[in-house]
């Protein structure tokens, strides 16, 4: 068994069930007249392209993308984008990176397919073709997903079947975005893991979540110390318990004969013959009777 094969056979239907070819249609771009939409390459300006307003990530390795602009200057587009036809214009469904990266290295066209695609089609792909990628932050998975839900209106499940997902999956990655602000840029910038961040949603308020947050980047904790740091937060251990006051018969009979007197708590606190009276009031009309009381016995 192909470990690799499986691997890409549970991304969902792939990226060619969601990209109709739509053969035989004929664009109807006034730009572009008797052009097929399918899959035949085209070579299109590169002005007349508009990003993808489904796309999720909201970066792009900078040193990356100049080493793809570099080849693109010597050997060209290996690979060809995916557009579709837009009012005249032409709008991304895949290959952000080979277009930007095409601008970088002087193109004014970019070789593309391009085929009828629905917006919850253009979504889709996106998303799963974000999800083929190693270096999509956490983050951005979780609004990717969050926009399928809000956008779609598609269960777990279902984003889950389109993804090749596992539920509990997108269920934790939705999770993540309860995550305070703060410590979602934390997990955005990579100076803490999705593991790191699911450990912060078993605490049960934003202060706790951010406190363990900055101590675990100060730290440089793994994610299997937070875990415990959190759990201890949740299930501190109890307080042992005082140790009961072992009092001189004679020192015990003193503190209830007072009690008795005073209506008062009363504890003695003595060592070697040597300590202190406390007494005890619940309120202003207590302490005034005890000072009364003591003034009259001058």
């Amino acid at each position: 068994m192909n470990p690799a094969h499986d691997k890409r056979k549970a991304l969902g239907r792939g990226l060619d069930t969601l990209l109709p070819a739509a053969r035989g249609i004929q664009s109807a771009i006034p730009s572009a007249p008797q052009q097929p939409v399918g899959d035949a390459v085209r070579d299109i300006p590169v002005e007349l392209i508009d990003r993808n307003p489904y796309q999720t990530r909201t970066h792009f390795d900078e040193t990356a993308l100049n080493e793809l602009a570099d080849s693109i200057k010597a050997s060209g587009v290996v690979q060809p984008i995916t557009v579709r036809p837009m009012a005249g214009r032409f709008q991304l469904v895949t290959g952000e990176r080979r277009w930007l990266a095409s601008q970088r290295a002087g193109k004014t066209t970019v070789p593309a397919i391009v085929r009828q695609v629905s917006n919850e089609q253009a979504m889709e792909i996106t998303i799963i073709e974000n999800l083929q990628r190693e270096d999509l932050n956490p983050v951005e998975q979780a609004h990717a997903y969050d926009r399928l839900g809000r956008e779609f209106g598609l269960t777990q499940e279902q984003m889950a079947q389109r993804t090749g997902k596992d539920r509990s999956s997108v269920s934790n990655f939705l999770r993540l975005l309860k995550l305070p602000p703060a410590v979602l840029k934390f997990v955005e910038s990579g100076q803490l893991s999705f593991g790191h961040a699911k450990a912060f949603m078993t605490l049960d308020s934003p202060e706790a979540m951010l406190l363990l947050a900055q101590r675990a980047v100060q730290l440089s904790m793994s994610v299997r110390q937070v875990e415990g740091a959190a759990y201890n937060l949740m299930h501190p251990e109890p307080k042992p318990a005082k140790p009961e006051r072992v009092l001189d018969p004679n020192v015990r009979e003193a503190e209830q004969q007072l009690q008795r007197s005073l209506g008062l708590r009363v504890q003695i606190q003595d060592k070697n013959g040597k300590g202190k009276i406390v007494l005890e009031y619940k309120s202003l009309e207590d302490f005034d009777r005890v000072l009364e009381m003591l003034n009259s016995s001058r």
